[in-house]
């Protein structure tokens, strides 16, 4: 298994990214094709003495920058690390891309470049987050502001392919998001998906779940626009790392609370990794038709491995094929998606 990464993309490259490429070989056994300039990437490795053994090298002149407009950027900056990377995906020249770069410009890329699956007419970010009871996947966290009916009804069959082939949920429940949980509740748009979603015999649908139940995990796939989505991401990020931090000043109090911490380490460590963005690496970009996985761009060296781990997931799972299958079908369609 060949994966194509961006070595230029995120705060940290190229040497994170290189590490995390290099740890991944190891690993999980997959080869690396690593995109950009060979220059800055040959000084990263004799810098940071990387082992480059399985990952190849192909040079690429142009980065594109955080602050370059999107579309702009995969139009004009055609010998870019990300263009080139999504280039020789869709040629079929490896199985999956990997990008801790913009993600507006990932999205552009991948929908211009490697194309989406007949009947999506915008992919969505798919993001695993810890939960309560369970990890659950939340779909769309970013991708689009604001989404028609049908759209989140294709969202929830791609979604509940993902926790399937990927996490090994059996009959994952989808959930809709919503201010309360009576199926009349929510925008017009809501109320429709509600309805569609309702109808859809590929999922298992749980109905409306409000927002202060999803941190429980009580849902597998919790589904919603990319606005409501990215908020309840960041809102999460942020709530975690402030409980971390309560409990830890907690602990550190005094000389008998830092006993009292000695007695629960090992529940506190199992406690932290749950709660760490970096176990799971990276979030597919759903309704594309090759795998292309977005890493958080300020990854280091770890959850970039674990985003080429979920690279691998979903190309072992054969998840982009199970999701066309569905789409096919005529799951998650209620009606054909209309040009805008």
């Amino acid at each position: 298994m060949n994966i194509i990464i961006d070595a230029m993309g995120g705060d940290n490259a190229p040497a994170e990214v290189l590490k995390g490429a290099a740890d991944a070989v190891r690993e999980y056994g997959v080869a690396v094709t690593a995109v950009g300039s060979a220059a800055k990437i040959d000084a990263a490795v004799k810098e940071h003495a990387i082992d480059m053994t399985g990952i190849t090298v192909v040079n690429a002149t142009e980065e594109i920058a955080m602050c370059d407009e999107p579309t702009a950027a995969i139009r004009h900056k055609k010998d870019s690390s990300m263009v080139v990377g999504l280039r020789l995906l869709a040629e079929g020249k490896g199985d999956a891309f990997v990008s801790a770069g913009s993600t507006g410009a990932l999205l552009a890329g991948a929908t211009l470049i490697v194309k989406c699956l007949k009947g999506v007419k915008r992919p969505a970010i798919g993001t695993v987050i810890p939960g309560a009871q369970q990890p659950y996947l939340l779909i769309d966290s970013g991708a689009n502001v604001e989404c028609r009916p049908e759209m989140l009804d294709a969202f929830a069959v791609m979604g509940s392919v993902y926790m399937e082939k990927v996490l090994g949920r059996k009959d994952p429940v989808v959930c809709l998001v919503n201010n309360g949980a009576e199926e009349t509740k929510g925008t017009p748009a809501y109320v429709e998906a509600h309805k569609l979603l309702r109808q859809n015999a590929a999922i298992r649908f749980g109905g409306n779940i409000e927002p202060r139940d999803v941190p429980q995990g009580a849902a597998d796939v919790v589904v919603c626009d990319g606005f409501t989505g990215n908020v309840i991401l960041k809102l999460t990020e942020g709530l975690a790392s402030a409980l971390v931090g309560q409990i830890k000043g907690v602990f550190m109090k005094n000389v008998l609370t830092k006993l009292a911490f000695l007695l629960v380490k090992d529940g506190m460590k199992d406690f932290k990794k749950r709660l760490d963005a970096d176990e799971h690496g990276g979030a597919l970009m759903v309704g594309v038709q090759r795998p292309v996985i977005k890493a958080h761009g300020s990854s280091k060296a770890k959850a970039f491995k674990n985003a080429i781990r979920q690279a691998k997931l979903c190309v072992d799972g054969g998840v982009v094929t199970a999701m066309a299958e569905k789409l096919a079908a005529g799951a998650g369609q209620a009606e054909p998606l209309r040009e805008e």
